[in-house]
């Protein structure tokens, strides 16, 4: 990870869960992180709430690396516009984005054939259309500064893979969406001879302030755990590139 130190992370859905551990961990390794979550105000406490809880459970892992800043930024990924002022914002205040995490996502469990149609555009707008243009605006900062070793991490599910149920179709079907996004950005880089990464990292059910109730009590990976698959990603030497990751709890049946 030394070679991230002082550099600049954008990691999207920082205000709980999974966002939170990243951004933690990857302060913690000397990188700048920008936060982003339509709640800016809730960000550097949740962050902070992460790095406690993984002390608590014997999770943290101190480094030497000095710090880096943690700027909270409010953005609705629903928005294009929010999303082109950020990295407005960004590209002035810290001059580019060398890592990206699109880790924000929604669900609405609701079936194909009673859902209602801004629940669905909830869920593609995020996963998909936020996601797809948070990746063009950091890659064409990339290319304008000559950044040629930067990382997208995309988060995706185990639910991008097969379909865990009925209510939950229209979000397997997004994150289905996000490994194709996944692989033909790794073509794009293969086609521009970069050496630029692209990892897809897809957890089964993981234990946030989210989880449905219906799945409190099963087997479930708890945020760090991904978090830490993610800086495994991050960190690999140059010329290795880990196309993805699926991660699951060893008792998960789904």
């Amino acid at each position: 990870m030394e070679r991230w130190s002082g550099r600049v992370a954008l990691v999207t859905g920082t205000s709980s869960g999974i966002g939170t551990f990243i951004a933690y961990q990857l302060q913690d390794h000397g990188v700048h992180v920008v936060g982003v979550a339509r709640r800016a105000d809730k960000i550097e406490g949740a962050v902070a709430t992460a790095r406690e809880a993984a002390k608590s459970r014997g999770r943290y892992h101190a480094t030497k690396a000095t710090p880096g800043k943690l700027y909270a930024k409010k953005c609705d990924l629903t928005k294009e516009e929010d999303i082109l002022a950020l990295f407005k914002w960004i590209k002035e205040t810290l001059g580019g984005v060398d890592i990206l995490v699109n880790n924000a996502g929604v669900y609405w469990g609701t079936g194909l054939t009673e859902a209602l149609t801004e629940q669905w555009q909830s869920m593609l707008n995020v996963h998909v259309l936020g996601l797809s243009i948070c990746t063009r605006e950091a890659v064409k900062n990339m290319r304008a500064r000559g950044v040629d070793d930067g990382h997208i991490i995309h988060i995706s599910s185990t639910g991008g893979h097969a379909v865990f149920s009925s209510d939950g179709a229209m979000y397997c079907a997004c994150n289905h969406a996000v490994m194709a996004l996944t692989e033909g950005l790794r073509k794009d880089f293969v086609e521009h001879k970069s050496n630029m990464k692209v990892t897809c990292v897809s957890p089964g059910y993981v234990r946030t302030g989210s989880t449905p109730e219906e799945i409190s009590t099963s087997p479930a990976l708890e945020p760090e755990d991904v978090a830490d698959a993610i800086l495994y990603a991050i960190a690999t030497p140059p010329h290795v590139q880990i196309h993805e990751i699926i991660i699951t709890h060893v008792g998960e049946t789904d």
